[in-house]
């Protein structure tokens, strides 16, 4: 028997519009879940947002106020892809609200912002589940089964990278997302949050670390309204860039691997260059996020002059069968958030986590917090 599951979507700029399309499509790819998603209501505090919203997309209802949302019996779950600054509030209210949520990444400004929708959930007894789309990647699990198997060896040293350009721009209007107060931090909650996710999903536990930050284009122009992705702006009042465009940390994991994460928004040239390499003691495996579907893997007893080979990732790997039948047919982005949602609503009906937790969250945000602190002192930081 299948149920239905009353959902709502607070926050419709880009991501919005990701978390409610996967939804749509899980009756398609996972015909086995017991519960079907129905859209509710959509709340974006942006004049017609929300309404366009659901005249696209099928929602039963839409308001500007996400408190509506919190005090709807018939809503069960929420996704919070809303401005970093209002995670903790709406995340809290949410999860105090007996709402299961998925919220996306960085879940708030800071650490303790996320402890407290951590600890809301926990206390409420629902589940909450993190946008660190890029470990549902079927080569990242496969790469990571790899890993585990011992069949690199032991692994001593990686290198995580996250650059792009959406941020490269001088005319890129002064968004949320440069504001301290609104975005937190720049490139660190951004992009390195997944590096540090992808690190802790392959590796394990980072036990120490040592970073470098940097602001490349220190102004931008305020835009003149409602912003939705990364909106141009000219003319407009010039403003302070108030957040890291750059960063790059030496790692200490707590198994004694070493590591390399770097990440940059403002990367002309590169466009979502995103990967790992991690190497072993008997070999190495490599993963390019624009080729998603590809491994490169050294593997063997030769060690010098060892050959890579490609893998093909296919249905043996995650959730690969739910949408290709055969190897090396290409996957992409919008596919890891549908395999997100679908384990966000296994674990609603099933009653225990299964992917991201919010524990995942707090653990890459105690990361990020530690990589501020090592740039403003220069020096390693302990987490431990």
């Amino acid at each position: 028997m299948v149920n239905t599951l009353g959902v709502a979507v607070v926050g419709f700029g880009w991501m919005g519009r990701v978390h409610t399309q996967a939804y749509a499509r899980l009756p398609h790819h996972f015909p086995q879940l017991s519960v079907r998603p129905h859209l509710l209501t959509v709340a974006d505090e942006v004049p017609g947002r929300a309404e366009e919203a659901a005249g696209l997309y099928g929602f039963a209802a839409a308001t500007r106020d996400w408190r509506e949302v919190a005090a709807d019996p018939r809503v069960q779950a929420v996704s919070i892809t809303a401005p970093n600054f209002l995670h903790r509030e709406i995340g809290v209210a949410m999860a105090e609200a007996g709402k299961h949520i998925w919220i996306e990444k960085p879940v708030g400004l800071t650490a303790d912002d996320a402890r407290a929708v951590a600890d809301a959930v926990t206390k409420a007894g629902v589940q909450g589940a993190v946008g660190f789309n890029y470990r549902n990647a079927p080569a990242v699990e496969a790469a990571r089964e790899l890993i585990a198997s011992g069949e690199i060896g032991t692994v001593t040293h990686a290198r995580v990278r996250l650059f792009s350009d959406y941020a490269a721009h001088p005319d890129g209007a002064l968004t949320w997302r440069y504001e301290r107060a609104r975005g937190g931090s720049g490139v660190l909650g951004d992009l390195a949050s997944h590096g540090v996710d992808l690190a802790r999903f392959l590796l394990g536990d980072i036990a120490s670390l040592i970073a470098d930050t940097a602001v490349f284009l220190p102004e931008r122009a305020r835009p003149a309204g409602a912003t939705a992705g990364h909106t141009l702006a000219t003319g407009g009042e010039p403003g302070p860039v108030e957040n890291e465009d750059y960063v790059n940390c030496l790692l200490r994991f707590a198994s004694g691997a070493r590591g390399v994460l770097e990440a940059c928004r403002v990367s002309v040239g590169e466009q979502n260059n995103y990967g790992f390499e991690v190497h072993g003691t008997r070999g190495a495996v490599f993963w390019d996020f624009r080729r998603m579907g590809e491994l490169a893997v050294s593997r063997g007893t030769t060690y010098q002059d060892q050959p890579v080979s490609t893998v093909y990732v296919g249905p043996g790997h995650g959730e690969y069968g739910a949408f290709q039948p055969g190897a090396a047919t290409s996957m992409g982005y919008d596919d890891l958030k549908v395999i997100e949602a679908y384990r966000f609503l296994r674990s609603v009906t099933e009653g225990t986590p299964v992917g991201t937790t919010l524990s995942d969250a707090m653990a890459s945000a105690v990361a990020l917090e530690a990589m501020e602190r090592s740039a403003e002192r220069g020096t390693w930081v302990s987490l431990a």
